[in-house]
């Protein structure tokens, strides 16, 4: 029992932490936000951070990794039984665009600042990169196993795919972030299904009413 006990702390500190971090770091900034301010946050110490994620940067991959598992999670039912392409890309698309409540609007700022951090410094991109190439071959080998069992021929290898999907996505988030008027879901459904070669059918023509 005590053993259980001390891993359900672990486990409770651990969301705490990531928790507080996902707060700060998506409101005020990587760099602004010091390694204290999220202990004193989480109501954890300074110690138990770097034990748990080894520092900030830890912290920050830690938090999205935690933003991919359950974004995958809630997808792949629905994704899962539905052969429709437009319905997949739809689906991706909500899970980025999610209201702030539901912290879709935190989760897409803190990808930039891992993305900003990485970039500037060369030690914190080589684990952002292996990052990326992860995430990239994940939603390849998903878009593969779709396509093979509704006997969708994908134009382009599994990965490529993955990098065009996930490019159309994060670009289009940027762009509605800013201005959700200009990047409707139809267009980032069309994008997206373009790259899966099954481009939608638009309701009377190009200049149908929801062009216009």
């Amino acid at each position: 029992m005590a053993r259980r006990t001390q891993e359900q702390r672990k486990s409770e500190t651990r969301s705490r932490l990531i928790d507080a971090a996902a707060e700060l770091f998506a409101a005020k900034g990587f760099h602004a936000v010091s390694a204290e301010a999220v202990a004193d946050a989480a109501g954890r110490t300074t110690g138990a951070l770097y034990s748990h994620f080894g520092g900030k940067e830890g912290l920050l991959l830690a938090l999205l990794e935690v933003w991919k598992d359950r974004t995958a999670a809630h997808l792949a039912p629905g994704l899962a039984a539905d052969p429709d392409p437009q319905a997949h890309a739809a689906a991706m698309w909500r899970s980025i665009t999610r209201p702030a409540g539901d912290r879709g609007d935190s989760w897409l700022l803190l990808e930039l600042e891992l993305w900003l951090h990485g970039a500037r410094d060369a030690q914190a991109g080589s684990p952002l990169a292996r990052r990326y190439a992860e995430i990239r071959r994940e939603l390849g080998e998903g878009l593969a196993d779709w396509a093979a069992a509704t006997g969708t021929v994908l134009p382009r290898p599994p990965e490529e795919t993955g990098a065009l999907v996930l490019g159309v996505l994060l670009g289009c988030a940027l762009q509605h972030r800013l201005d959700p008027a200009a990047v409707p879901e139809r267009l980032v459904v069309e994008a997206v299904s373009g790259v899966l070669g099954a481009h939608s059918v638009r309701p009377e023509g190009p200049e149908g009413p929801e062009n216009k």
